[in-house]
């Protein structure tokens, strides 16, 4: 597929108001794709099929690769960032219906139950010409459905989550600069002057899981950038750090419940 270099600017089809309470939308990105900042009286939901998406607002940033979605409650201004290919829908929700969901944006853990009828939906609606017509009482059922899934569903503050402790924000940003290391953790703790013991009490309460589960979710983000470039399997594998493209799968399925194969374009 052609590269562009400058980001491919795309308009929400929605300003004032919803022509449902519960409105969904499926759609995919070229490279760079960018949604300028924007704000509307209804919550959004934005799911990622393929593809990494990134939502924006303010001075923060949430990033979904799939199986995860991102929640962003009513009146957020915010704008939106695929830096690579990706199938996308959003469910927009009345703000009627947004009492019962999270009241800050937040990363939401996508369920089998919902991601089947985020399927569904996108195949049923997958004609850009049925994007404003009424939905059946079926249609109203089933995006209901996928409403109470998303009460249901964990949130997160991020999927990729930070810190602003000092000897832990150092040591992310050096993970984040050298994916591909594969320092222990008593080496990093090293690295920022601290215990091990230490680095690993504070990776629990500061990004609510270990040291070593963050890094796994820093290299999926980076490896479906990587596969959806292009490169292999085996090559994204060793660009990460992994001395097998087995173990480099394995790691990849936990995550995302599929293999690395499916992103890949070529």
């Amino acid at each position: 597929m052609r590269r562009r270099d400058a980001l491919q600017t795309r308009q929400t089809p929605f300003h004032d108001s919803l022509p449902s309470k519960v409105f969904f939308r499926a759609d995919e990105l070229d490279p760079k794709s960018h949604f300028p900042s924007h704000r509307h009286s209804w919550g959004e939901f934005v799911y990622s099929f393929s593809g990494v998406m990134e939502v924006q607002f303010g001075d923060s940033s949430l990033l979904a690769p799939p199986h995860y979605g991102i929640w962003l409650p009513p009146d957020l201004e915010h704008t939106g960032l695929s830096r690579n290919i990706a199938r996308f829908c959003s469910l927009y929700v009345d703000a009627c219906l947004c009492d019962s969901l999270p009241q800050a944006p937040c990363v939401l853990s996508v369920k089998p139950l919902a991601r089947a009828i985020l399927e569904h939906l996108r195949a049923e609606f997958r004609d850009e010409l049925e994007l404003f017509s009424a939905y059946s009482e079926e249609e109203e059922r089933i995006l209901l459905a996928l409403l109470d899934q998303l009460r249901r569903a964990e949130a997160a503050e991020s999927y990729l989550t930070s810190s602003d402790d000092p000897a832990l924000s150092a040591v992310l940003s050096y993970l984040e600069s050298h994916p591909e290391a594969n320092c222990s953790n008593s080496e990093l703790a090293a690295m920022v002057n601290v215990s091990e013991r230490t680095l690993t009490r504070r990776s629990r309460e500061e990004l609510g899981m270990s040291l070593n589960e963050w890094r796994q979710r820093l290299r999926t983000v980076r490896a479906i950038s990587l596969l959806e470039g292009g490169q292999t399997v085996e090559a994204v594998a060793l660009d990460l750090g992994y001395s097998s493209a087995s173990a480099f799968i394995a790691m990849f399925r936990r995550q995302t419940g599929s293999t690395p194969g499916q992103f890949g374009h070529g």
